[in-house]
C-alpha cells in the first residue's frame, strides 16, 4: 500500500529549510509543501488572522490529499495556530518552536542568541522555553522581519548585501558577553545560513528545529513508512498572484519539485495515497 504524503504548510518559503531535512531523513516520502504567499508575511498579522488563515489552508490541503501527517513550517503559526489545529484535524500536526533546549545544551559559554522574528521573540511562548530549558543562560534575543524578506529575496537568486545582514545581527554581539550558539527561531533562516555566517564576527554554531521536526516526523510515521513503496513526487502550492513563484522556479525544480501551481488550481492534481 503506498505510503500517503505529508503537508508542509508555511506563510512563505521558509519552511522549505524543513523540507530539505525531511527529505534527507525520510527521502521516499512525498510531500505536499503549500505557501501562503497571499498571506506573507505572518508576523504583522493579528492573532485571529493568523489562526483564519492557517487554518482554512490546512483544511483544504488535508480534504484534498488525504495526507498522514501535516507540519506548520511557520513559528508564527505554530505558536499561535497549533493547539487549534490538532483539534480540528484528524492527522497528527507538528509544529516548530524555537530550539531553545538543544541550544542551552550545546553552550558552553552559556550565553545563547535567538534570532527570529518579532512576535516570536516578544511572544509569552518563547519566554516560557527560555525559562524551561535555559534558565542558566544569558539569552540575547534578536527580533527582525527585514531577514524574512531578505531570505525570500535569496531563494529567488537576488543577491543581498552583506550590511544589511551585519546590521541585524549587530545587536547579538553589542555585549561583553558574545553567544557561542545561535537559534535561528524562523524557518526562513536556515537559508541564508551560509551568509549569516560569513558575517559573524566570531565563530558561532547555528541550531535550528529542521532535524528535530524530522525525526518527530520520522517517528510518528515509522510503522508505514518502513513498509513504503512505490513513486516518490513532491508538489508545491502556492496562494494568489503566479508572479509570486516566478522566480522560485529554478530554486525549486532544482528541490525535486514536479508540480509547481496554485492552491486554487488543483484540478489535474490526485491525491496521493
Amino acid at each position: 500500500m503506498q505510503q500517503k504524503p505529508i503537508v508542509i504548510f508555511d506563510s512563505g518559503v521558509g519552511g522549505l529549510s524543513i523540507y530539505q531535512k525531511v527529505r534527507e531523513k525520510l527521502p521516499s516520502l512525498s510531500v505536499i509543501y503549500c505557501s501562503d504567499s497571499e498571506g506573507f508575511p505572518y508576523g504583522p498579522k493579528s492573532e485571529n488572522d493568523v489562526v483564519d488563515r492557517t487554518l482554512h489552508c490546512l483544511l483544504r490541503l488535508v480534504n484534498n490529499f488525504q495526507p498522514s501527517l501535516a507540519i506548520i513550517a511557520c513559528n508564527t503559526a505554530s505558536t499561535i495556530a497549533l493547539p487549534r489545529a490538532r483539534q480540528l484535524l484528524e492527522i497528527p500536526v507538528v509544529g516548530v518552536v524555537p530550539a531553545i533546549k538543544p541550544a542551552s545544551q550545546s553552550s558552553k559559554k552559556r550565553c545563547i542568541g535567538l534570532l527570529a522574528t518579532p512576535g516570536t521573540v516578544e511572544r509569552e511562548y518563547t519566554s516560557q522555553l527560555i525559562h524551561e530549558f535555559a534558565g542558566d543562560c544569558e539569552v540575547i534575543r534578536v527580533g527582525s522581519s527585514e531577514l524574512v524578506h531578505l531570505a525570500e529575496q535569496h531563494l529567488r537568486g537576488e543577491k543581498i548585501n552583506p550590511d544589511d545582514l551585519k546590521k541585524i545581527i549587530e545587536p547579538l554581539f553589542n555585549g561583553t558577553n558574545w553567544p557561542d550558539c545561535i537559534v535561528l527561531g524562523c524557518t526562513h533562516f536556515p537559508l541564508v545560513q551560509e551568509l549569516l555566517d560569513s558575517v559573524v564576527p566570531a565563530p558561532v554554531t547555528w541550531i535550528d528545529s529542521g532535524e528535530a521536526i524530522a525525526r518527530r516526523v520520522a517517528s510518528l510515521l515509522e510503522v508505514h513508512y518502513s513498509h513504503h513503496e512505490g513513486p516518490v513526487e513532491h508538489c508545491f502550492l502556492y496562494t494568489g498572484s503566479d508572479k509570486s513563484v516566478t522566480s522560485l522556479l529554478p530554486a525549486l525544480e532544482a528541490m525535486n519539485f514536479s508540480e509547481i501551481t496554485c492552491l486554487d488550481c488543483l484540478i489535474g492534481i490526485t491525491p496521493s495515497g
